[in-house]
């Protein structure tokens, strides 16, 4: 996300996101790999996202998530349109099939998907990614949520190029 904030500018624009130091985005990682992505992604056990997420990751040459199960919620994705995902057209439906499945990491991505399972009290930890870039305004994970969320910081790490990622824990309330 933006230092201030924002996942997307408003007509759902990333460019500021992947197009390199250049355009306000993370710097072309090179050595460093891919900002600890890949490590990430192998301790989980499935990825739930929302179409808009999807729609950028889908034509990517590379699909990053080999040999993970990975989920999406969308009213209009057709189920079986892309053998790499299962579709599903509620949240709760979600629930109940990552549930069912067994999984105990599942990583949750997309702004109005992270929302919706932050809301239900359904996020154990968040780790937010802030690319050093101002875009003034735009779509952001976070909006009303039935109550606070107390959050324990966990780690910071600085990238190189500026781009600052923090680990939160989710704390429960009694």
């Amino acid at each position: 996300m933006s230092v201030d904030g924002f996942i997307a500018r408003l007509d759902g624009d990333l460019s500021w996101l992947t197009g390199g130091a250049d355009a306000g985005g993370p710097p072309d990682d090179g050595a460093l790999g891919d900002f600890g992505f890949s490590a990430f992604v192998s301790g989980v056990d499935a990825l739930m996202m929302g179409r808009a997420t999807y729609d950028v990751i889908a034509p990517m040459a590379d699909w990053p998530y080999q040999g993970k199960p990975v989920h999406v919620l969308s009213r209009t994705l057709a189920p079986g349109a892309d053998p790499r995902i299962v579709v599903h057209t509620s949240f709760e439906e979600a629930v109940a099939a990552l549930t069912a499945s067994g999984y105990r990491r599942v990583y949750v991505d997309g702004g109005r998907t992270v929302h919706t399972f932050l809301a239900a009290g359904l996020i154990s930890d968040l780790t937010l990614s802030r690319v050093p870039v101002l875009i003034g305004t735009g779509h952001t994970p976070f909006g009303e949520l039935p109550t606070d969320v107390a959050l324990e910081h966990e780690r910071t790490e600085v990238f190189p190029g500026g781009m600052v990622q923090s680990t939160y824990r989710v704390r429960r309330r009694p």
